[in-house]
């Protein structure tokens, strides 16, 4: 179980990572996306990547002190449910593919460190 765990944090803590850098870099579609498409402004977008920085890098620590993986992780649900729900808000039913799967990556996370704890 603590292998499954290993890799589904690996992998969360890669994609959260990723999208920050995304962010931070401004990253024309990414912009487009959260600001034009779901409507947040874009002085909010270097806090998103500093929440999935800060995520992924819980996760990777809760590897070794279990409570703050399993805060991390859960932090990182609630953030990708909160991106769910702000695109389909607005009823972009395309985009909302973009932060499922890194929900599906959090809510496995959460489980696995809260069962391994």
């Amino acid at each position: 179980m603590f292998i499954a765990l290993i890799i589904t944090t690996a992998l969360l803590a890669l994609v959260a990572v990723n999208s920050a850098a995304m962010k931070l870099r401004r990253n024309e579609q990414v912009v487009a996306t959260i600001s034009g498409t779901v409507g947040l402004p874009e002085r909010h977008i270097p806090t998103l990547a500093v929440l999935e920085i800060a995520g992924g890098l819980g996760i990777v620590a809760g590897l070794w002190f279990a409570p703050l993986g399993v805060a991390a992780a859960a932090g990182l649900t609630a953030y990708f449910i909160g991106a769910v729900i702000g695109h389909l808000r607005v009823g972009d039913t395309k985009g909302v593919a973009s932060p499922i799967i890194p929900l599906v990556l959090s809510v496995a996370v959460l489980v696995l460190r809260v069962d391994t704890a």
